[in-house]
């Protein structure tokens, strides 16, 4: 069965735990009222399916017109080396338009990956990271 993509598709936080579980991404994903939280605050969200199982996931907070947070992407691990995340990210490009900038903070592990898939690394980003 092809892989298929999907804006805005609603997903379980189920769904997205499973996903962040087996991808290995750190994110709370044992926390499924958290979990709930971060699919209803996203202002987009693009997940990439094989059949009935979510398999990838682009999620995003944007103004639609100056700025994106690429907050979460994340592959389940069987499913990478398929280039899902770099169609992930093209088609969260294509919903935003051409005047809206992405920017993301990365894991150390996924450093290397960006730069393959088109994003330029920049050193004038600042946080406040989160207490838990």
């Amino acid at each position: 069965m092809a892989l298929e993509f999907k804006v805005n598709e609603p997903l379980l936080p189920e769904q997205l735990a499973e996903v962040f579980r087996l991808s290995g991404l750190k994110r709370p994903y044992n926390d499924l009222e958290r979990m709930g939280k971060m699919l209803d605050q996203a202002d987009v969200l693009i997940s990439c399916w094989d059949g009935g199982r979510v398999v990838g996931v682009a999620r995003a907070i944007t103004d639609y017109c100056y700025c994106c947070y690429l907050s979460d992407l994340a592959v389940i691990k069987e499913y990478q080396k398929r280039n899902i995340g770099k169609n992930l990210v093209q088609l969260l490009q294509e919903t935003l338009g051409d005047q809206v900038a992405i920017v993301l903070l990365s894991s150390e592990e996924a450093l290397s990956f960006y730069p393959q898939i088109g994003l330029e690394q920049v050193n004038n980003a600042f946080r406040i990271a989160r207490k838990r």
